[in-house]
C-alpha cells in the first residue's frame, strides 16, 4: 500500500477519518482555484456542446437516409457515435459537477459516480475503436471473404455494450471491499484517499485495454497501406489488357492498312493516357489514406495517452491532490475525441457528406420558393435545382471500384 498523501483538511480526531459520528466536525474550503474551475468548466462546456451537436446531426442523417446503415462499417460507425453521446449527456456534465461542486458529506459517492463514468467512457471508447480498426482491416485486406459479417458484427457490438456497461460497476465494488468507507476516490476534498491498490482495479483495466488499441491500431492501418500499396504495383498489368500496347514478332511482320494501324496507335495512347490517369489517382488514394490513418492514430494518442500515463502514475506512487488535479485536466484533453470522431469517422465518408448536402439544399431551396399567388412569381435558385458536376459524376461513377478502400476511410 501507497503512503497517504498529505490533504489541505484539518481534521481534529482520527475517529472523524473513519466516520465516527461521535467526533467532532470537519472544517472544508474549495478544493480547486477559482482559475481552474473557470477554464475547466469552459472547456468542458465548449466540448459537450460540439461533441453532442456534432455526434447528433451524424445519427440523423444515419437514420434519416436507410442506404446510410446497410453495411457493418456504417454499423460499428453509428455504435461509435451512440457512444459519443452517451459521454456527452453522461460523463461532461458530472466531471463539471466534480469540479465546480464544493465538497460535502456525499462527496465519496459522487467521486465513486464519477470514476464509474470515466472508465466506462474509457474503456468502451478504446474498444469501439479497435472494433473500427478491425473491420476496417476487414474490409482493405480481405473485401472479397469478409470475416466480419453483419450478423457477427452485431454479436460483437453486443459484447462490446455488455463489457462497458460491466466495467461501470467496478469502483462501486471497490468502494464496498474498502474497509475506510468514508475516502474519496480519487476527489480532492474529501477525507482523504484510499491508498490500497484493490481501489484501484478500474485503472489497471483502462491502461492495459489503452495500449491495447493502439498496438491494433498500428497493425491495421499499417496492414491497410501495405494492401493498398500491392494494389497499385499490380494495377497497371491489369490495365495493359484494354489496348494491345505490345504486339509480337510475328503480327508485327503482317502488313497493315494505313487506316487500321493509325487506329491502333491512336486506341493505344488513349489505353496509355488512361492508365497513367488511373495509377496517378491512386497513388493520389494512398497518399490521402496514409494521411488519415496519421491523423486518426495521432488523434487517439493525443487525447487519451495522457489520462493512461497519469492512471499509470497513480498506481505506481499512489493518489495525491496535484495528481488528481491534473487527472481531471488529461480526462477533459480525452473527452475531445467526442468532437474529434464524427470528423474523422463519420464526415469522411461520400455517402453521409451526400446526404448531409441533399438535406442543405433542400432546406435552402425550402428557403428561397414562394408559394405561387395570382399575379407573384416563385423564385427558383437553379444552381441548387439543376446544377451537377463533373466531379459528382466521377463521384458516382468510381464509387463501386474505391468502395474497399475509398469508404473504409
Amino acid at each position: 500500500k501507497w503512503e497517504s498523501s498529505a490533504l489541505p483538511l484539518i481534521i481534529k480526531s482520527e475517529d472523524n477519518i473513519r466516520g465516527d459520528s461521535s467526533s467532532s466536525p470537519t472544517f472544508w474550503y474549495m478544493p480547486y482555484s477559482l482559475g481552474f474551475q473557470v477554464s475547466l468548466t469552459t472547456f468542458l462546456m465548449l466540448e459537450l456542446v460540439l461533441g453532442f451537436s456534432s455526434n447528433l446531426m451524424v445519427l440523423v442523417l444515419y437514420c434519416s437516409q436507410s442506404n446510410l446503415v446497410d453495411s457493418v462499417s456504417n454499423m460499428v460507425t453509428v455504435n461509435l457515435h451512440v457512444l459519443d453521446v452517451a459521454v456527452c449527456v453522461l460523463c461532461l456534465p458530472l466531471t463539471m459537477v466534480v469540479v465546480l461542486l464544493p465538497p460535502g458529506p456525499n462527496l465519496a459517492f459522487l467521486c465513486c459516480f464519477h470514476e464509474a463514468c470515466v472508465t466506462f467512457a474509457s474503456i468502451a471508447t478504446a474498444i469501439n475503436i479497435l472494433v473500427i480498426s478491425l473491420d476496417r482491416y476487414d474490409i482493405s485486406v480481405r473485401p472479397a471473404n469478409r470475416l466480419l459479417t453483419t450478423r457477427r458484427a452485431v454479436l460483437l457490438l453486443t459484447a462490446v455494450w455488455v463489457t462497458s456497461v460491466a466495467v461501470f460497476f467496478i469502483p462501486f465494488l471497490e468502494v464496498q471491499w474498502s474497509t475506510w468507507r468514508n475516502r474519496t476516490l480519487l476527489c480532492i476534498g474529501g477525507q482523504g484517499y484510499d491508498t490500497g491498490v484493490g481501489m484501484y482495479y478500474h485503472l489497471l483495466l483502462q491502461v492495459p485495454i489503452f495500449f491495447t488499441t493502439v498496438a491494433v491500431m498500428l497493425f491495421t492501418y499499417s496492414r491497410i497501406l501495405r494492401a493498398l500499396n500491392i494494389r497499385i504495383a499490380t494495377s497497371p498489368p491489369a490495365l495493359s489488357s484494354t489496348a494491345p500496347l505490345v504486339t509480337s514478332d510475328m503480327e508485327a511482320t503482317i502488313p497493315m492498312p494505313a487506316p487500321m494501324g493509325v487506329q491502333a496507335s491512336v486506341s493505344a495512347i488513349i489505353a496509355l493516357r488512361r492508365a497513367v490517369r488511373r495509377h496517378r489517382d491512386r497513388r493520389e488514394r494512398q497518399r490521402r489514406v496514409f494521411r488519415m490513418s496519421l491523423i486518426i492514430i495521432t488523434t487517439f494518442l493525443g487525447c487519451w495517452a495522457p489520462l493512461s500515463v497519469t492512471n499509470m502514475l497513480i498506481l505506481g506512487i499512489g493518489p495525491s491532490d496535484a495528481l488528481v488535479s491534473l487527472r481531471l485536466c488529461f480526462l477533459a484533453l480525452a473527452y475531445g475525441t467526442t468532437v474529434s470522431h464524427p470528423l474523422l469517422y463519420a464526415f469522411t465518408r461520400q455517402k453521409l457528406r451526400r446526404a448531409l448536402r441533399a438535406k442543405v439544399k433542400k432546406r435552402v431551396v425550402s428557403l428561397l420558393q414562394v408559394d405561387p399567388s395570382p399575379g407573384g412569381t416563385v423564385i427558383h435558385n437553379s444552381w441548387v435545382e439543376n446544377r451537377k458536376t463533373s466531379r459528382q459524376v466521377r463521384l458516382e461513377a468510381s464509387e463501386g471500384t474505391d468502395r474497399c478502400l475509398g469508404e473504409a476511410l
